[in-house]
């Protein structure tokens, strides 16, 4: 029987939502699932106290070290990072990460093959990069480069010779040259960011939009679509965020408002790229990915952009996709344990 041990942070599972779609998963699909903390590893022994589900709760158990681990979190002391490392080099984890915005950028621009879908930034290390983009494009967006949620994104537009608009966190403003290359200076100073070419990716009634896609592994290593949906930004607002006040609705019930007849082929088109480009993406890492989420967004002229990739997406609540989440990662820690086995 396979043993699965899912790796948080947080000592009480109660208090991660997801944990017990991943017991249920577990139990569903025939295989042994704990949930545990670094700081109740026992290196010397190889035991793990963690804490099983059964009859509505959680009850504490000893158990050996897993087959495969879910890394469900990051580590959050340098203890339990030492402890964590321990574990990689003995167990198969089923999380990777992907590295920063910048990193994920290059290495996809260096492959080539899907580099024609890359919207171009770079990182903001002076007002002279500003400048030549601004220049170039008349429109950029400057966020941070490890944000997320798409937390402190800035729009600027250039119109006249030496004019421009900002929008600051839904706060329009107006400023001159100097004023800001000033406003740029301080930022540049105060924590890492890009700059990149605006891509309007707009709807009818004039709603910035955007496509997740979320993929992850199955039971055998493949890549599935666990689910496609829109994310549309309010009125004014430049990222769809849901976090930032965006929503969502059904796929095809949007494509059909948006599109129209093509509907369908957009459709399918989306379907195409997110398995194409998972299988690219993964090819471009020493350690296998099981989960990503890969934003996209069309333009006026239905050409398709690659906005982002993330690593560990959260669904959005209207989706009733936990289980669907939770049964592939279960499905696909347990090819990894045989895999491993084998």
């Amino acid at each position: 029987m396979t043993l699965i041990g899912m790796l948080h942070h947080r000592a009480d599972p109660n208090k991660v939502k997801k944990a017990y779609a991943y017991a249920a998963a577990a139990k569903a699909e025939g295989v042994d699932f704990f949930y545990f903390t670094p700081g109740r590893v026992n290196i010397k022994q190889h035991k793990i106290v963690g804490k099983v589900y059964e009859n509505g709760q959680w009850i504490e158990s000893e158990f050996p070290f897993p087959d495969v681990i879910y890394n469900a979190s990051y580590p959050v002391s340098d203890k339990a990072e030492q402890i964590i490392d321990y574990l990689f080099d003995r167990i198969p984890f089923t999380s990777h990460s992907i590295g920063d915005k910048l990193s994920v950028y290059n290495r996809i621009n260096k492959a080539k093959k899907y580099s024609e879908y890359l919207i171009p930034f770079y990182k903001l290390t002076d007002v002279q990069i500003f400048l030549n983009m601004i220049n170039h494009y008349k429109k950029v967006i400057i966020k941070p480069l490890s944000g997320h949620q798409g937390g402190g994104v800035v729009l600027i537009e250039k119109y006249g010779s030496h004019q421009y608009k900002m929008n600051a966190a839904e706060v329009q403003s107006s400023l001159n040259e100097k004023q800001l290359l000033d406003w740029i200076s301080h930022k540049i100073q105060e924590k890492d960011y890009l700059i990149q070419q605006f891509i309007t990716s707009q709807t009818k009634s004039g709603h910035v939009f955007d496509f997740r896609l979320h993929v992850q592994k199955n039971g055998e290593g493949k890549w599935v679509i666990t689910s496609i949906y829109p994310r549309i930004g309010r009125l004014g607002t430049i990222t769809s965020n849901m976090g930032s006040g965006g929503y969502s609705t059904y796929l095809d019930i949007f494509l059909k408002t948006e599109f129209g007849d093509s509907w369908y082929d957009i459709q399918r088109y989306l379907e195409q790229f997110a398995i194409r480009f998972s299988n690219h993406f993964d090819s471009l890492y020493g350690n296998e990915l099981d989960e990503l989420g890969i934003d996209v967004g069309i333009d006026e002229n239905q050409k398709l952009w690659l906005f982002e990739v993330n690593w560990r997406p959260g669904p959005p609540n209207i989706y009733n996709v936990e289980l669907d989440v939770a049964k592939n990662t279960i499905l696909y820690a347990k090819y990894l344990a045989d895999k491993n086995k084998h």
